[in-house]
C-alpha cells in the first residue's frame, strides 16, 4: 500500500513539475527539490515488482547511475523506508513503508474490506484480491491467500494489464468513461488482442454482473470477478477468486460467481466509498 501511495505521489510530482514549467515560461526552474523527490519516490516503488534489489538492479531500473541511486538509498535507509539485508547486502522495504502503508489501509478503509475477502476464501478454498483501476492496469490492494498447495497468488502492489484481467474488464465493463487504449497484447493462446473482441467481452460481462479470465493472463490460472458499484453503478473497485484452471471449471466459476457478486455488495456496503473514488 505504501508503494501505491509513492508510485501515485511520483505521478503527480512529474506532472505538478512540467506544469510549473508550463505557467513560467521556458526560462523557469522547477519547485526546488522536485527532480530529487522524483527519484527517491522512483526508487521506492520499485520494489513492488522486486521486493529486494541491488544498487545496480536500483540504478538499471530507474535509469540513474549507480553513485546517485547510492545517495537515494542511503537517504532512505536513514529514515527507515529501506533496510539492508546483513547475509545479502541487498535493500527490502523497511518499517517506515511498512507503516506508511497500514495507515493508508486504514484511512481508505481497507482494512474493513479484509474480513469479506478472507470468508469468501475460506469458502471456496481460493485465492481472493480486492484491486483498483490505475491507467491501463489493475493494481491489487488486497489479497487473501489459498490455503491448496496448487494455488496462484498476487501480492499487494501487483500490477496487471486490464485486457487479461477478471478485475480489469470488471472495472471497465461497469464505467461511464470511454474505453481507453489498452496493449492488446498476445500474452497467453486465449488472451484478447483486438479492441472490437474487448469491447464484446466487456458487454457479456456487464450482462452477467461479472468477468471471466480464462487463462489470459497466465496459462492454467483461471479468475471471476465483479465489480464493486458506487452509488451510480460505476465500478470503483473490483474483486476476483483466482484458481488453477483444473479446479476452475466453466461450472464452479458459475458458482463462486454469486458468491463473488454477493461480497462485492458486501464491500459496497461497508466501505466508505467517497474514498474508494479518491482513489480510483
Amino acid at each position: 500500500m505504501a508503494l501505491i501511495l509513492v508510485g501515485a505521489a511520483c505521478s503527480w510530482l512529474m506532472t505538478s513539475d512540467t506544469g510549473d514549467a508550463t505557467k513560467s515560461g521556458s526560462g523557469s526552474k522547477s519547485v526546488a527539490g522536485t527532480k530529487a523527490i522524483d527519484r527517491a519516490l522512483h526508487v521506492l516503488s520499485s520494489f513492488v515488482a522486486t521486493p529486494e534489489q541491488g544498487i545496480t538492479e536500483i540504478a538499471a531500473d530507474a535509469d540513474l547511475s549507480p553513485s546517485t541511486v547510492h545517495r537515494i538509498v542511503r537517504a532512505l535507509v536513514q529514515s527507515g523506508y529501506l533496510e539492508q539485508s546483513a547475509e545479502t547486502d541487498r535493500y527490502h522495504l523497511g518499517h517506515a513503508a511498512h507503516v506508511l502503508g497500514q495507515s493508508a489501509r486504514e484511512s481508505w478503509g481497507f482494512d474493513r474490506a479484509l474480513p469479506i475477502l478472507e470468508r469468501i476464501g475460506g469458502i471456496t478454498g481460493e485465492s481472493v484480491n480486492m484491486g483498483i483501476a490505475d491507467g491501463k492496469d489493475v493494481v491489487v490492494m488486497l489479497r487473501v491467500e489459498s490455503v491448496q498447495p496448487l494455488r496462484f497468488d498476487q501480492p499487494a502492489g501487483s500490477r496487471i494489464s486490464m485486457h487479461c484481467s477478471s478485475m480489469g474488464k470488471a472495472l471497465l465493463a461497469f464505467n461511464n468513461s470511454p474505453l481507453p487504449k489498452l496493449n492488446y497484447k498476445k500474452i497467453t493462446p486465449t488472451s484478447i488482442t483486438s479492441e472490437a473482441d474487448y469491447e464484446k467481452e466487456l458487454a457479456r460481462t456487464q450482462e452477467r454482473g461479472y468477468a471471466i479470465d480464462d487463462q489470459e493472463s497466465i496459462t492454467g490460472v483461471s479468475c471471476v470477478a465483479a465489480p464493486i458499484l458506487d452509488a451510480d453503478g460505476v465500478a470503483v473497485a473490483a474483486i476476483a477468486v483466482q484458481g488453477p484452471t483444473v479446479r476452475m471449471t466453466p461450472e464452479r466459476i458459475a458458482a463462486i460467481s454469486e458468491q463473488v457478486i454477493a461480497a462485492a455488495n458486501e464491500i459496497r456496503d461497508t466501505l466508505g466509498l467517497d474514498k474508494l473514488n479518491d482513489v480510483g
